[in-house]
């Protein structure tokens, strides 16, 4: 009499499995990064902040979590460990799976989500592409109590870096850039934070190379 796994049993046995990847960065775009570890290529998505974090290093070091179905298995990459556990409780909400996660990961950085969900901004999660209403509300009330245990100073951190970050660019071409990449159909916040970093890297960009770089990594 054969033995009979259902697919609960697989994804039970092999949650968690990995914890981190460790290895040469082989190929990286803003939404994936693949990781040489000893000859073996592993596909990981990451968010935009990750993106940042690892952009132009020859050896990473990325902080892993698997999404198991029975369709799919999914390696899921974060630079840190608190955005691996924001990234974990964001899913923890329902209705939010992990592209959305990292949708809203790429939108804002930690410190800027916890401080977000602490002050109950719904407005600021709205702005995320996807994001409406109720699920803004659902990510607040679930999560307000259990962010502080990640500890991460809310109020100090992330806002005065993003603004300090802000006014070493040149705002008249991040506005211009931002704005016609939204015409073109992308979301305003991710966007704004590619063309910054291009801003950060090549100050003196004229808006029209600034457009053709953030084309390449959104």
């Amino acid at each position: 009499m054969g033995l009979i796994l259902h697919s609960s049993f697989f994804t039970f046995y092999f949650k968690a499995m990995i914890e981190y990847l460790k290895g040469t960065l082989a190929d990286l775009t803003p939404a994936l990064a693949v990781i040489d570890c000893n000859g073996v290529g592993y596909g990981v998505n990451i968010s935009l902040n990750t993106f940042s974090s690892i952009q132009g290093k020859e050896s990473v070091k990325l902080w892993i979590t698997e999404s198991i179905r029975e369709d799919a298995y999914q390696l899921w990459g974060f630079s840190t460990r608190v955005e691996r556990e924001l990234f974990l409780l964001l899913t923890s909400v329902s209705g939010i799976g992990a592209a959305m996660a990292r949708m809203i990961l790429s939108a804002t950085t930690p410190a800027e989500l916890c401080n977000i969900i602490s002050e109950g901004n719904d407005k600021m999660l709205k702005q995320v592409k996807g994001i409406g209403p109720k699920a803004a509300q659902r990510i607040i009330v679930d999560l307000k109590d259990k962010i502080g245990s990640l500890g991460i100073d809310a109020a100090a951190g992330g806002g005065s870096m993003l603004n300090a970050q802000s006014s070493m660019v040149n705002q008249e071409v991040q506005s211009e850039a931002v704005s016609a990449l939204t015409m073109l159909g992308f979301s305003p916040a991710p966007t704004n934070k590619v063309v910054q970093q291009i801003l950060k890297e090549e100050p003196d960009a004229p808006v029209e190379k600034v457009i053709k770089l953030a084309l390449k990594m959104l």
